[in-house]
């Protein structure tokens, strides 16, 4: 069973009330275009994890099928709290490698690139990290651990880092904040301030970082995101953007050796013959300058208001996996995900008043509409639905109308900067 896939009303709800909170207290915590491409990158991740996790669940189970301690543990309750710290333990060490080798940094660095810190971006994760993270929970197949119980343990142990990405909790009580890992400890993860960078990297028990090294209590204010900003809403090209960096200094390097060195050294690690290696430079919430950019109070709404439809259509196709007609074809299941990851990628486009997004935007209305007429003829959903979902995409392309000149007009400056510099 998926807990998370059911997770998210709560997810949902919890970011309402904090919120809620920020908005009462006026703090400004959350920004518009942020939260939505923390949401969409939770989204795309959870859409593509379909495909992925077939993958990684059959290499657990074939491990644990041929491991000579299979049907050797019994499902007792303390055999869950024996799976809970070895599943933990294991989290710990990717998480701590995901930062400290270069490829497997590509891996998690999506997860880093808010500038912002709250419960949005709990969900803000990259689309392929299982292929990268699931290799170091293998040794509990082979150790006999049941497939079953050990995915329950490893979803609770992502369930509890939801609440840790929040600013509005200070501190937990000491003997908690000793233990386990807490939002004044995961704040610290998260920031880019020196003495913060690759701190802090346990998923439930911070005895991990205690026992080897890496805690770090927070001090002084965080500063939120990663040394290299990314700059975009977009959810692809901040899934691609480490390796697109990476692969283009692997072209200019000299040698396989120091190829391989990039590879596998601390992410950013060059050799001399590209510049060396750069010092994280201090940083404070006065110094450092956030991403952003701004698009019309309508064009928002416009945003939210496909996002909300995006959002339903994606927990659909989540929640009926093997319930519905839907599932018995592949290539309709890949086609409908993609379809999600299109409009995830149209709305990066859209806060960043993309030219290209006025063409694939009207794609993307005209094709939702005619894969809902496809679907109908296949009588997979309802008449109701149906015409309701043509309806909407009507009112779609006459809204999205009325901000052409929006898209154009930031082109005119594009060009007019162009020529000036």
């Amino acid at each position: 069973m998926n807990l998370i896939i059911y997770a998210i009303p709560v997810f949902f709800l919890l970011i309402g009330v904090e919120l809620l909170i920020t908005r009462m207290k006026k703090l400004s915590y959350y920004r518009f275009n942020d939260a939505v491409t923390n949401l969409s990158l939770g989204i795309g991740s959870t859409v593509t994890g379909v495909f992925l996790k077939t993958l990684t669940v059959l290499v657990y189970i074939k491990l644990f099928e041929i491991s000579p301690l299979n049907g050797k543990i019994p499902n007792a309750w303390w055999v869950y709290v024996l799976l809970f710290f070895g599943a933990d333990f294991f989290y710990y060490w990717f998480h701590r490698l995901a930062h400290e080798i270069s490829i497997m940094w590509g891996s998690h660095a999506v997860h880093h690139q808010s500038e912002e810190y709250n419960l949005t971006v709990a969900l803000r994760q990259a689309w392929y990290q299982g292929a990268f993270s699931f290799v170091f929970y293998l040794p509990l197949a082979v150790l006999g651990f049941n497939p079953v119980m050990f995915f329950v343990v490893s979803q609770v142990i992502t369930l509890y880092q939801f609440w840790i990405h929040t600013k509005l909790i200070n501190k937990m009580p000491a003997p908690f904040e000793y233990i386990f890992n807490t939002p004044s400890h995961h704040r610290v993860h998260h920031g880019v301030n020196p003495q913060y960078i690759d701190k802090n990297h346990a998923g439930t028990l911070i005895i991990w970082d205690r026992m080897f090294g890496t805690f770090e209590p927070e001090q002084e204010e965080v500063v939120y995101g990663i040394t290299k900003q990314v700059k975009s809403w977009n959810p692809i090209w901040t899934n691609f953007e480490y390796w697109v960096d990476l692969g283009k200094d692997l072209l200019k390097v000299r040698g396989a050796g120091h190829a391989v060195l990039m590879l596998v050294k601390m992410p950013g690690w060059k050799p001399e013959e590209l510049g060396g290696v750069s010092e994280p430079k201090p940083v404070t919430p006065e110094t450092f300058h956030k991403y952003d950019t701004e698009i019309s109070p309508g064009l928002n709404y416009y945003v939210l208001f496909q996002f909300i439809i995006i959002l339903i259509a994606s927990t659909s196709f989540l929640v009926f996996q093997g319930k519905s007609p839907i599932n018995d074809s592949l290539a309709l299941k890949v086609s409908l995900a993609g379809l999600i990851v299109f409009s995830l990628m149209n709305i990066g486009g859209i806060f960043e008043k993309k030219r290209w997004v006025l063409f694939l935007e009207y794609a993307r209305i005209v094709i939702l509409a005619v894969v809902i007429i496809v679907l109908l003829n296949n009588e997979t959903l309802s008449n109701a639905l149906g015409i309701s979902t043509i309806v909407i995409s009507l009112i779609s392309l006459v809204w999205f109308s009325f901000y052409l000149d929006e898209f154009k007009l930031q082109a005119a400056n594009s060009e007019y900067k162009t020529q000036t510099v």
